[in-house]
């Protein structure tokens, strides 16, 4: 069986994601204000990453958001509450390079496939 591949591309705001995909693109990346390596560049709201989503899915593409900071103790704080707020919204992958943030991601939000 042969895979499509898909046309990732970045969204720092919401018209930067209609952009991406009115060009093409399969998915887009973000991130929320915390929890991303580019948290302080002006990152989506919770609010914002919603309907970044409802748009998403209402053309068939999908949203992926970055979870890509290396935790410490401190960055734990409201992780948990984060996490089940975007399997609520069916956020379709998240990004995750810390392995303590991927050990509670399994745990918290277990529809996803781990590799």
């Amino acid at each position: 069986m042969i895979k499509k591949p898909e046309l990732l591309a970045p969204a720092g705001n919401l018209e930067k994601l209609k952009v991406a995909f009115a060009y093409g693109a399969d998915a887009v990346y973000m991130s929320g204000k915390q929890f991303g390596l580019r948290a302080f560049a002006g990152n989506f709201e919770n609010d914002e990453i919603r309907k970044a989503i409802q748009y998403a899915h209402s053309i068939g593409k999908k949203v992926y958001i970055t979870m890509n900071i290396f935790a410490h103790n401190d960055d734990f704080k409201g992780i948990q509450e984060y996490m089940e707020f975007l399997s609520e919204i069916e956020v379709d992958a998240v990004i995750i390079s810390d392995p303590g943030i991927l050990s509670l991601a399994r745990k918290i939000m277990p529809i996803f496939q781990y590799t």
